[in-house]
């Protein structure tokens, strides 16, 4: 299933492979954009391992094209460049990483992500901020779930789809902690820095997590035994350590305190709820045909007005 198809959205869309940089920069300087979200990635930490020649390409040289064609596109004046919680070096203290902290990451999807982000802090250094044109920030967002992503080796979408057609799914790190999130989270927080950067310019261009506060940050097993409760036919086994045999972090937590100071940004919804609402969104969609996308982004406004949180009018 594809969620941008069962969305029927009706606006301009045009696909690229943002390694083909003269195919990209065309269709940027074509479209003129002045805000730029750059989420476009080879977002896997297996196949990463399976086929890293090409998730460097995409996550680094990919990313430099991307760059490279804002830097060559007159309209931009705002990037927003997500990368992931991953990119940084981890030393498995469960100290709660910070914008500072140093970059790197031991399977390749972590190592890719910690370079493209020194590559943005390259570009940002080296001409957007001397030239004053363009505010670059980078988004470094937890474990981001929801609706409508059918990735393999994700935990709620292979659990979803195992319970839709009766099977059991196979866990490769139950006790892995890390900072649970639905999307909606982070997109606010995506949506706000874009203003921000927009409206401010070079005041805000740095990097910024998002992410849930640090007391929800839940096991792999902690989000299964949630998820149970809102569809009771997903079962999962958990894969001894010598079926997996790769290496992935044990402790993974984000410190957003400087989004939540600085952009007044704030998350929503706790781990708990932000499950159910998943595993209720793919109920929907495998048990009753229905697509609930817009009603709960409807609930998460008005629960976001009722906690006092308005990002972007």
């Amino acid at each position: 299933p594809d969620h941008f198809s069962l969305l029927d959205l009706n606006y301009r869309s045009e696909l690229c492979d943002i390694c083909c940089y003269e195919k990209f920069l065309k269709i940027m300087q074509d479209f003129q954009p002045e805000i730029v979200f750059h989420l476009a990635a080879q977002p896997l930490v297996r196949q990463s391992y399976a086929d890293p020649r090409n998730t460097f390409a995409a996550n680094v040289l990919g990313s430099v094209n991307v760059l490279e064609s804002c830097r060559y596109t007159e309209s931009v004046r705002a990037v927003v460049m997500v990368t992931t919680d991953k990119c940084y070096s981890n030393p498995e203290t469960e100290r709660p990483f910070r914008e500072e902290d140093p970059l790197g990451g031991h399977d390749p999807y972590s190592a890719s992500k910690g370079a493209a982000e020194i590559a943005a802090a390259s570009y940002r250094l080296s001409f957007f901020a001397p030239e004053g044109r363009i505010a670059l920030a980078t988004a470094r967002a937890g474990n981001v779930i929801g609706g409508g992503d059918w990735a393999k080796d994700r935990l709620l979408p292979d659990l979803v789809r195992s319970a839709a057609s009766g099977e059991t799914s196979h866990i490769r790190f139950p006790g892995a902690v890390r900072p649970w999130q639905h999307v909606l989270e982070a997109l606010s927080g995506y949506l706000l820095l874009g203003q921000k950067l927009y409206v401010s310019g070079q005041e805000f261009a740095s990097a910024w997590n998002f992410g849930p506060v640090e007391k929800e940050c839940y096991t792999v097993e902690d989000v299964i035994h949630i998820a149970r409760k809102y569809w009771e036919k997903i079962s999962f086994v958990c894969e001894s350590p010598e079926e997996v045999n790769l290496h992935e972090a044990s402790h993974l937590v984000l410190d957003c305190s400087k989004a939540e100071k600085v952009l007044q940004w704030h998350p929503v919804w706790n781990t708990e709820h932000s499950v159910g609402q998943t595993v209720c969104w793919y109920h929907d969609y495998y048990e009753k045909g229905k697509v609930t996308t817009f009603s709960m982004l409807e609930e998460y406004v008005r629960d976001a007005r009722k906690k006092g949180v308005v990002w972007v009018e």
